[in-house]
């Protein structure tokens, strides 16, 4: 299958999507970048957004196993990774797999669980394997960790570890919809529309892991020349520099917003990377690995009003 074939099953994926979630087209393209890219995303927004829902639908479109996981107060690390259960008609302990061994991992309401079961997925984004009574066991391929938050500012919300944080591609904000979009909601839910059933919609599968996987090598032969990598470098150098940052982005992060960037320049028909697709893809990968420092929060100030800052600052190869 040639590139644009495969673009245009993404672009079906789109359409698919579309079914049965309105007005979240920038989040709909940061998944797909983060399916592209081999990374995990995370989304953030209020209740009833359509978060859930966004991540249950492009899993109908995709030709994959899925599960999903209710993150709450109670949930113990080996709810998600799976346990050693003790058999008594063998005598002997087995493994018993948590939810975590699937193709996308829907994590619902990710910061509602103490930071003890976030980090449980820890080794799972960064490794692919899951370490159990000192046994390593291969996740599938591929896997994705799609997870929802609400703002941190809610009630029975936990702060997530830095750690896991830059852990995930992306991080995508889920605004409440405009006046037009959100009358077409109620409009679809008018004339009988069932988000718990998507089959009804009319959604269905577009891709495979076979057609995943070869959108993947060709986004690895997009190319990106030293002037563009050196440009990715100085935006994430520029925000250790930033007197309102107390911990700026890693290499961890540059590396991210370099994949992310390749991904976004092929979805869009290039075979090189310029310094329009580092610009577009700085806000979702950068704004969350990112820590303010606290005189910076109470004077209002953002993430993304520091790297917007820093984008009209740092000078872009000709």
């Amino acid at each position: 299958m040639t590139d644009t074939e495969l673009r245009e099953s993404f672009s079906r994926v789109r359409s698919e999507v579309a079914k049965a979630v309105v007005g979240q087209d920038a989040a709909v393209t940061g998944l797909m970048i983060a399916l592209l890219s081999g990374g995990h995303v995370l989304l953030e927004g209020v209740p009833g957004v359509a978060k859930t829902l966004l991540i249950r639908t492009l899993g109908r479109t995709l030709s994959l196993d899925s599960k999903r996981v209710q993150f709450t107060p109670d949930l113990m690390p080996g709810d998600v990774t799976g346990s050693l259960v003790y058999d008594a008609k063998a005598g002997e302990f087995e493994f018993r797999a948590g939810p975590v061994f699937t193709n996308i991992l829907l994590a619902d309401e990710i910061n509602r669980t103490p930071p003890k079961t976030q980090s449980a997925l820890l080794e799972a984004m960064e490794e692919r394997q899951v370490s159990v009574d000192g046994e390593t066991r291969p996740l599938p391929v591929p896997f994705l960790v799609a997870a929802t938050m609400n703002p941190v500012e809610y009630e029975g919300t936990y702060t997530l570890p830095e750690a896991q944080l830059d852990r995930f591609l992306m991080k995508l904000i889920l605004d409440l919809p405009p006046r037009d979009a959100e009358v077409e909601v109620l409009r679809r839910h008018a004339e009988g529309f069932n988000p718990r059933d998507l089959s009804a919609a009319g959604v269905a599968p577009v891709l495979d892991a076979g057609l995943l996987a070869a959108a993947q090598a060709a986004v690895a032969r997009v190319g990106a020349s030293l002037d563009v990598i050196g440009y990715a470098v100085d935006v994430a150098r520029a925000t250790r520099q930033s007197p309102s940052v107390k911990l700026g982005v890693s290499p961890r992060g540059t590396t991210a917003l370099l994949a992310a960037a390749k991904s976004w320049a092929w979805l869009n028909g290039f075979d090189a990377i310029t310094p329009d697709h580092v610009q577009a893809m700085a806000l979702p990968v950068l704004r969350h690995r990112i820590q303010l420092r606290p005189e910076a929060e109470l004077e209002g100030v953002s993430a993304d009003t520091i790297l917007r800052a820093i984008l009209q600052q740092v000078q872009v190869p000709i």
